[in-house]
């Protein structure tokens, strides 16, 4: 309380002290006048300096990320589910009911199920065909691009990232198998499905120093011997002939 009172009592007399010499300042105020002390704070008791105000620069516009369109956007909202497609009653039923089977309100399993369905109408070879090896490409195809897209929103989901690497190496060797055996396949799958077959790299090891060196040595001692060998048969050929020279002299001598 005492402390209180003491500072009014300061206060009052500086506010004083500044009428008389003409300055009107009000006490906790910033003015020039009084910010002549280092540091920022004024010299006189009861006024405090204000720091320069701060500029708030306009922050730059946020770039969208593309996001790559999804395989199953080609898929109309009217069309009806895979399992209620094939029912000629469906055509006669209430709009609200059929609303209600279309893929407007169908889960993603169920218009994925009628992707996996069109990829492989493209490819099989007859209308019973579910085991061939292109039937097996289109379903791991749509497979494949339903988690590239998961990813796409997901970065982080490892077992899937892991499920889709084991996919893409099936689907692989798939198509190196069929490319050796039936090409003609193999060009229409790839055409159909919109896929880009790239060949392995011959060599898949990492190139080192110790890796070169260890090369180059093989590659030295590799010669080295070829060359001894080229020389024992040099040897061999000479005395081979050495001994056939003395036989036909000998022959020549008894006869």
């Amino acid at each position: 309380m005492f402390t209180n009172v003491a500072l009014r009592t300061v206060l009052k007399s500086t506010a004083g002290v500044l009428r008389d010499f003409g300055c009107a300042v009000k006490p906790w105020t910033c003015s020039s006048a009084l910010t002549a002390a280092p540091g920022g704070v004024s010299a006189v008791a009861g006024s405090f300096a204000l720091p320069p105000p701060v500029r708030h620069y306009a922050r730059g516009a946020k770039t969208k990320k593309t996001v790559p369109q999804s395989q199953l956007s080609d898929l109309h909202p009217t069309m009806l589910r895979m399992d209620y497609a094939a029912v000629p009653l469906v055509q006669t039923i209430d709009d609200v009911v059929k609303r209600l089977l279309s893929l407007e309100l169908a889960c993603h399993s169920d218009k994925l199920q009628l992707k996996k369905e069109q990829l492989i109408a493209k490819v099989q070879r007859d209308e019973s065909d579910r085991s061939s090896v292109e039937v097996k490409v289109a379903i791991l195809t749509a497979r494949i691009r339903n988690y590239q897209e998961h990813l796409q929103k997901h970065h982080k989901d490892k077992a899937n990232k892991r499920r889709m690497l084991m996919a893409i190496d099936t689907r692989k060797k798939m198509l190196k198998c069929l490319r050796l055996v039936r090409y003609d396949a193999f060009e229409k799958v790839c055409e159909q499905l919109g896929i880009t077959y790239t060949f392995p790299p011959e060599y898949y090891r990492r190139v080192t120093r110790r890796w070169l060196a260890k090369k180059a040595l093989c590659i030295k001692v590799f010669k080295e011997v070829q060359k001894r060998k080229e020389e024992e048969r040099l040897k061999t050929k000479q005395s081979l002939a050495s001994i056939a020279a003395e036989a036909a002299k000998t022959n020549a001598t008894t006869h």
